[in-house]
């Protein structure tokens, strides 16, 4: 039994939703459009103002497919309504972020800055206060190619655990250790 799948999708006023014959959902909406292909067995229907996503038998395989679509649509009607955002936080002496047209460039302790093209669907800004950790904010209407640009950028220099450097997103707890102890 899907829990996620049963759940019907509401739709905002400004929202369009076409499915079209290769089973294809088309989501367009203020801040723009985006496409998925769907499962030949899933069916995706609009009921009163509602998306419903339903699957044809009770197989295991059917059942994810019934909730990952349902997922993937939502995620889809709340970007083109909302949007996705997150925010990534270099902690570390001399760690420096810039952006210029769509080029994010990184100071992150390595002998050279490394130069980030974004994708064009993924914005960034780059904010650096006097005293505070830089912060770099990614926007997009996608979730999935916002999150793996995220990750990416995450990536390249992770956390270490003794003193905390490195990109991490704001807010995430880091498991810190304690490190060695002088002996005598």
């Amino acid at each position: 039994m899907s829990r996620i799948g049963k759940l019907p999708i509401n739709l905002p006023t400004n929202v369009q939703v076409e499915v079209n014959n290769e089973n294809a959902v088309t989501v367009k909406g203020p801040k723009g459009t985006l496409t998925t292909p769907v499962d030949r067995d899933i069916t995706v229907e609009r009921v009163d103002g509602q998306l419903v996503v339903t699957r044809p038998t009770e197989q295991k395989r059917h059942k994810a497919m019934h909730g990952l679509y349902r997922s993937l649509i939502n995620n889809m009607v709340v970007g083109v309504s909302n949007g996705y955002s997150e925010q990534l936080e270099l902690v570390g002496v001399g760690y420096k972020a810039t952006v210029v047209s769509n080029t994010l460039e990184l100071s992150l302790g390595y002998s050279h800055n490394i130069f980030l093209s974004l994708p064009k669907e993924v914005t960034a800004t780059a904010v650096t206060e006097k005293g505070k950790n830089p912060i770099v904010t990614l926007t997009s209407i996608d979730k999935q190619l916002l999150g793996q640009v995220a990750a990416k950028i995450r990536s390249l220099r992770k956390v270490e655990p003794y003193k905390g450097k490195g990109v991490r997103f704001v807010g995430e707890q880091i498991r810190r250790k304690a490190g060695k102890t002088a002996s005598k």
